[in-house]
């Protein structure tokens, strides 16, 4: 929260643009609404969410750019670890 001239000012909360593969339904979700999945290569690095529209689980590849924007916003993020 900041401060501007006594007066508290919370930040607006951070939406994500997302789509649809399913349903081709295009739309904005919250932080809360998205999970990002870190794993030790870029097959096993996502992000996921629940399309708003036809309730579709939706699961997409998350590069390095996609991984930066997405914990910067405040998504809940899973630190996958190999076996190995």
């Amino acid at each position: 929260m900041s401060v501007m001239h006594g007066i508290p000012m919370t930040a607006a909360p951070v939406l994500f643009k997302a789509a649809c593969p399913e349903c081709r339904s295009r739309f904005e979700l919250a932080a809360g609404a998205l999970r990002l999945a870190i794993g030790g290569s870029r097959r096993t690095t996502f992000y996921s969410f629940t399309c708003p529209e036809c309730g579709s689980s939706v699961r997409k590849p998350a590069g390095e750019r996609i991984v930066e924007l997405l914990t910067g916003g405040g998504v809940s993020t899973l630190r996958l670890h190999s076996t190995v």
